[in-house]
């Protein structure tokens, strides 16, 4: 039989279902009448994503209650057993106590609005001057060839290393005090906001300038947004270091601050003074971290990933 007798059989059209294009177009699975009920009741029950968040929310102060009941039974077995000396560790109910009479001398706030003040005036200067020089190292790579061997000179040189300069230098008063702050604050967002800069994805760079974006909406648009999750990172670290920084000027020339409380319970030999200072540091401290995750969940919630998001339950 010759071959071109031999007839192919027509193949059958694709129905509406088997279509790629068509099924891209297929309308969204139409909601039964009981989802909106299921819906409300999830968000009763806290069962959904908002749900969940504020179960884990309410359980984010218990360490701090396990924490402080281990150190008060701990402390209060030590009284009967007499490991070592109680006043060396005063159980936490005892610290209230000598806190509160503390708080009404006005001591305790004086200290806290120092602190404060000069924790945020020196972060906020170091935080910006290192955004400001990282800008100007990304733009220009002549001046970042001169300038990174000096940083890496100075940069791991402590902070309680150029306090006595300092002191030598600026005298006792505050400005001392804010400058060393603000330099343990600048090296650390420095290096991350300028590596920040540096992990910009080429292409990204390249889209937007063949959409005929202009250097600086490039810059602007791309590069700025790209490297502010590397300065928040900075950001954090330099709060912890901010704070050794504010502690060890306070114990070497101040009037006030926690760390002026510490030395004065020091040369007194008032042990429970030494742990209420040493736990405002610590409270002072998550306070300011606290405002600080804040402001990255603000400015970074476009941001999704980990496997949270990865897997959805």
């Amino acid at each position: 039989m010759p071959i071109a007798a031999i007839e192919k059989p027509e193949a059958e059209p694709a129905s509406a279902a088997e279509s790629p294009a068509l099924k891209l177009a297929a309308p969204a699975r139409r909601r039964k009448p009981g989802d909106a009920a299921k819906t409300a009741k999830a968000g009763r029950t806290g069962t959904g994503k908002a749900g969940k968040a504020m179960a884990r929310s309410r359980w984010n102060g218990l360490p701090y209650v396990l924490f402080f009941v281990v150190w008060e039974a701990f402390s209060r077995l030590n009284e009967q057993l007499a490991l070592f000396n109680p006043l060396f560790l005063p159980a936490p109910t005892t610290l209230l106590s000598d806190g509160w009479d503390l708080a009404k001398t006005g001591v305790i706030v004086d200290s806290l609005v120092s602190s404060s003040v000069r924790i945020a005036l020196g972060f906020a200067f170091g935080a910006f001057f290192a955004v400001l020089l990282a800008v100007l190292l990304s733009k220009f790579q002549r001046l970042e060839r001169w300038f990174a061997p000096v940083l890496t000179l100075v940069s791991p040189i402590p902070a309680l290393a150029l306090l006595p300069l300092f002191i030598i230098w600026f005298g006792i008063g505050e400005f001392p005090k804010v400058l060393l702050i603000a330099w343990t604050t600048f090296v650390p967002v420095l290096a991350n906001t300028l590596d920040g800069f540096k992990s910009v994805p080429s292409t990204l760079i390249r889209s937007a300038l063949s959409l005929g974006a202009s250097e600086r909406q490039v810059f602007a648009r791309v590069m700025i947004p790209s490297a502010v999750p590397n300065l928040l990172i900075g950001a954090h670290i330099s709060l912890g270091l901010s704070f050794s920084a504010l502690i060890v000027a306070e114990m070497m020339g101040a009037d006030s601050g926690l760390g002026y409380i510490i030395v004065d319970a020091r040369n007194y030999f008032k042990i429970t003074n030494m742990f209420v200072a040493i736990i405002l540091i610590g409270i002072e401290y998550s306070l300011f971290s606290a405002l600080l995750k804040l402001l990255e969940r603000r400015v970074l919630a476009w941001r999704k990933g980990g496997m949270s998001d990865a897997i959805e339950k």
